[in-house]
């Protein structure tokens, strides 16, 4: 129940908003009990509205970038870990997904593979080795 005073040509009035129902309002008016019709919009809830502004990007971002294709190809290590095998040599010629080493990471072996067919050109760990994460492992070329 919510209590307001009003004063309307100079006269007081204590109104006691007893009970909203769609668009009828129940009021007690100095203690005369009266119904109102309410024309207009009824607001049912009083949750704010969130609005916010549109985001903006920056001039190339959320694009991906390419790198140039051409030169070496570089097998990079996925995670920390310790090269456990090496299963190919400098001057074997490999090709795309070729298992070429073995790698221990978080108590796991897991098989690095290539991105791109060539041939192998330089070896960049041996076996027992530890490497961290995006290490260059071998250079295809």
């Amino acid at each position: 129940m919510k209590k307001y005073k009003f004063t309307i040509r100079g006269n007081d009035y204590d109104v006691h908003l007893k009970d909203i129902e769609d668009n009828v309002a129940e009021l007690d008016v100095n203690g005369t009990i009266y119904e109102v019709e309410i024309h207009g919009d009824v607001k049912t809830t009083k949750t704010p509205t969130l609005i916010r502004k549109p985001v903006e990007k920056m001039p190339g971002e959320g694009q991906i970038k390419k790198s140039a294709s051409g030169g070496k190809q570089k097998v990079t290590a996925p995670l920390p870990g310790t090269i456990l095998k090496i299963n190919v040599t400098v001057g074997d010629v490999v090709s795309e997904g070729q298992n070429v080493m073995i790698m221990e990471a978080m108590k796991m072996e897991n098989n690095i593979q290539t991105t791109k067919g060539g041939e192998v050109t330089s070896i960049k760990v041996n076996v027992g080795d530890s490497v961290l994460q995006d290490d260059v492992l071998i250079e295809i070329g």
